[in-house]
């Protein structure tokens, strides 16, 4: 049974080793991502699961771990580094500063039909009577001139549905989300997030936004779920 969760996003800047001179830039954000850890670590949950966007839909054990030497720096998470993707990889970065070690991964391809990643997250929720899932996915990319794909008037409309879904608990509108438009968008958080749709499996929540803004020019949300 899924009793919490914590959703945030995964730029490599968020990595004081990537952003170096500009880290300073991103503190609010790292700050309301450690917050939204250390909530987890507060519910007792009797596993706790990083879900988020993959090549292939795949899941991983504890022991699993990834690295940033993609992005030109030595940083190494976890035991055995160089498996995860850089959703995932950051989800246990972000665990392990919140003193919590994931007990599994479950990464989701960008094309995962809305009732898989649903029934994979699901099934994440049953596995034991108390957990917590870290959501980690990114909003769209395409909001401003300053952002990574060229600007499209639907991204911040659709990033402002999705920051009050997420601050409502509203797993209707997530599991409403659509693969071609998240795509068009640039959203890389939409597998990720219609798992947490399906682990919430039709039971209320309350839910807390931490953090929504585009310092970048893409949408990032912090945001905490519990179950009422």
């Amino acid at each position: 049974m899924l009793i919490a969760a914590a959703v945030c996003p995964h730029p490599p800047v968020l990595f004081p080793e990537v952003a170096q001179g500009a880290a300073a830039e991103l503190a609010s954000l790292r700050a309301a991502c450690d917050r939204a850890a250390t909530a987890l670590a507060r519910c007792e949950a009797d596993r706790l699961y990083v879900v988020g966007r993959g090549p292939v839909e795949r899941e991983y054990g504890p022991e699993t771990g990834g690295d940033l030497r993609s992005y030109g720096v030595d940083v190494r998470v976890g035991p055995a580094p160089g498996i995860l993707d850089l959703a995932a990889t950051t989800g246990r970065w972000l665990a392990e500063r919140g003193g919590l070690t994931p007990d599994g991964y479950l990464e989701l391809p960008s094309d995962v039909a809305p009732a898989r990643a649903a029934e994979r997250g699901a099934a994440l929720a049953d596995s034991a009577a108390r957990v917590a899932l870290l959501v980690m996915g990114d909003g769209s990319a395409r909001r401003t001139e300053s952002s990574p794909g060229y600007v499209d008037a639907r991204a911040i409309p659709y990033d402002d549905a999705v920051a009050e879904a997420l601050a409502k608990a509203d797993t209707a509108h997530i599991e409403e989300l659509d693969p071609d438009t998240a795509r068009a968008l640039m959203v890389a958080g939409r597998p990720a997030w219609q798992a947490l749709a399906g682990a919430a499996g039709g039971h209320p929540f309350n839910g807390e936004t931490l953090y929504y803004e585009a310092p970048y020019g893409v949408g990032y949300h912090v945001a905490h779920w519990t179950r009422t």
